[in-house]
């Protein structure tokens, strides 16, 4: 009887997840375009009514909507780090309402740990994460698998719709009035930037109004959103090695790519690049530690911030 070494078993059980993962990721999103979920997107679990925060015809400069980074798992945002970073960020730009009520690696919002048929796997996947085990990394190739789906030529116009489905829903939830103008920020965290590029298309149609798409540490492609927006900030650390997954395969920000959208709005003087000096993805010396410091100070975290604030004006 064939026997097999307990490690290259494990590399097996890998190997198929990882193709399972890639063959099914655009499911959920054609699922969603043929109607299967009735145009609805699921609705944010224990927040049945997000509060207004202001009133947008009196004192809101901008509404700030966060998409969380391949690490998220969860509708409303969990990442400890994230979250303080958020605070911050609403104390720096004291106009703005922000909007953190979106998991983007899902066109219907519909967390990883909730109303799936491996829910429980997921919740599993959590706990290990949360404990520093694997969980982890399972959870962000899935999640990097969506933001390919959202970069895809044939299933990106789909998911990306649904994506602007979500964030409409949300803005609106949060007290945002069509045609009012506000202008819309959509900060992408890692995988995220690719969401808020790829949703920027059809949310400009929708909102006619400007919108801005801050990358922070971006994973994004030659998207036609470059076309729709006002201007795309690309933050991104020396150290940072997750966000070179956008230049080196998508082909369209490659520089011979001269035609592309992405390389045709740096032309236009569309994309301003912020170097962050040496600061990583995440984690220890990523751009949302508060414990790690730049030269004259600062932590990462209010660095970021303070970068942000002055894309924004204040």
């Amino acid at each position: 009887m064939l026997s097999l070494d307990p490690i290259y078993t494990i590399l097996l059980i890998i190997l198929l997840w990882f193709l399972l993962s890639a063959i099914s990721a655009p499911f959920e999103a054609l699922g969603w375009w043929a109607g299967w979920y009735g145009g609805e997107v699921e609705p944010t679990v224990d927040t049945p009514s997000a509060p207004v925060r202001r009133s947008p015809a009196l004192n809101v400069s901008h509404y700030i909507v966060f998409l969380t980074g391949i690490a998220g798992a969860e509708q409303e945002v969990y990442l400890p780090r994230e979250k303080e970073f958020l605070r911050r960020v609403a104390d720096k730009v004291t106009g703005a309402v922000i909007v953190d009520d979106i998991f983007p690696y899902s066109v219907i919002n519909r967390a990883l740990t909730h109303q799936r048929f491996f829910a429980w796997f997921w919740r599993y996947t959590v706990r290990r994460k949360e404990r520093g085990g694997w969980g982890g990394f399972l959870i962000n190739f899935r999640n990097l698998f969506q933001v390919a789906v959202s970069a895809d030529f044939r299933y990106g116009p789909m998911y990306n719709q649904g994506s602007t489905a979500l964030i409409l829903r949300s803005l609106k939830r949060y007290g945002y009035v069509v045609g009012s103008g506000i202008p819309v920020v959509l900060i992408g965290y890692s995988g995220g930037g690719q969401i808020a590029l790829g949703s920027a298309t059809y949310l400009k149609r929708q909102l006619k109004a400007p919108i801005y798409v801050i990358g922070l540490g971006g994973v994004m492609c030659s998207d036609v959103g470059l076309e729709h927006i006002e201007h795309l900030y690309y933050i991104r650390g020396r150290r940072d090695t997750v966000h070179l997954i956008g230049p080196i395969f998508f082909p369209g920000r490659w520089p011979m790519m001269s035609g592309s959208y992405w390389n045709q709005a740096k032309a236009n003087g569309k994309i301003t690049v912020i170097d962050m000096g040496q600061m990583r993805h995440n984690g220890p010396g990523g751009y949302l530690d508060d414990d790690s410091f730049t030269e004259n100070g600062q932590s990462y975290l209010d660095t970021t911030v303070a970068t942000i604030g002055g894309i924004l004006g204040v």
